[in-house]
């Protein structure tokens, strides 16, 4: 299931996760034998901003977004957006996020979730950054906010939706990130009927490891933990269902991150 004779781009990996406290770099290793070239950390509040920009000093690899997630935004500083348009001006710093509106588990309020997305979106417009998304149970309000800002520079990371969600996202002029939902058969059939409406050159892979095992990789690891070197299992996924080679997938996916976080030329 494995393939490491191609590059691959992983759009999103949650690295300062405690399920890798022990054995970081060895995650980087397995990447590497995995044919992984470049991924992309995500950041969940500054904080791991902080921790992701660390790490990227010692692998040129890697970049990082920057930003603060639905789940955190009441728990921001009073100067929370200025530290983050600094952070924004850094050059491994590629994306505004992870951000967005979860109201679902409502961590935080609606109303402060809407007002620090509100702000992070101005932030990519004034840095140019790209957006880099979450939305769970809010799809309606997301899609109003970004409409409004003018946003057409960003991912829909982890994209779990249906057709509609998907062509909407599109309309705006948006990649999508796609996970180890795909290859989930209970939960992920919404998202596979729509991926035959998904045109290659918005296709992003990530794992969002150490989340969504793919469940068609061979040999699991007892753990259950993602890895970014189980990225191929996807793109097997995806070929199954749409009938583009793996070594389509794997072109067109590191092209499109790379033009969306101007990353033209390989790291």
């Amino acid at each position: 299931m494995l393939n490491n004779q191609y590059s691959w781009f992983d759009a999103g990996v949650n690295l300062f996760s405690a399920q890798y406290d022990t054995d970081r770099a060895q995650v980087m290793q397995n990447a590497s034998a995995a044919g992984v070239g470049t991924m992309l950390l995500i950041s969940s509040d500054l904080a791991e901003t902080a921790d992701n920009l660390s790490w990227c000093q010692n692998y040129d690899n890697c970049l990082t977004t920057a930003g603060v997630h639905p789940h955190q935004a009441s728990a921001i500083a009073a100067d929370w957006q200025t530290q983050l348009e600094q952070l924004l001006r850094l050059e491994k710093v590629v994306a505004v996020g992870e951000c967005g509106l979860d109201f679902n588990r409502m961590f935080s309020p609606q109303a402060q979730q809407i007002q620090v997305f509100e702000a992070q979106l101005h932030l990519a417009k004034s840095t140019d950054k790209a957006v880099y998304l979450h939305e769970r149970d809010a799809f309606d309000t997301q899609i109003s906010l970004l409409k409004q800002h003018q946003i057409s520079r960003g991912i829909a990371h982890c994209f779990t939706g249906d057709f509609t969600q998907l062509k909407a996202y599109l309309d705006l002029g948006l990649y999508i990130g796609i996970t180890g939902w795909l290859c989930d058969e209970r939960r992920g059939q919404l998202l596979q009927q729509a991926m035959t409406y998904l045109p290659a050159d918005r296709l992003i892979l990530e794992t969002d490891a150490p989340y969504l095992l793919p469940r068609n990789l061979d040999n699991k690891p007892k753990s259950r933990r993602n890895e970014p070197a189980f990225i191929s299992a996807i793109a097997a996924q995806l070929s199954n269902l749409t009938g583009w080679s793996v070594a389509d997938i794997a072109k067109h996916s590191e092209y499109n991150a790379r033009q969306l976080f101007h990353r033209e030329q390989s790291q």
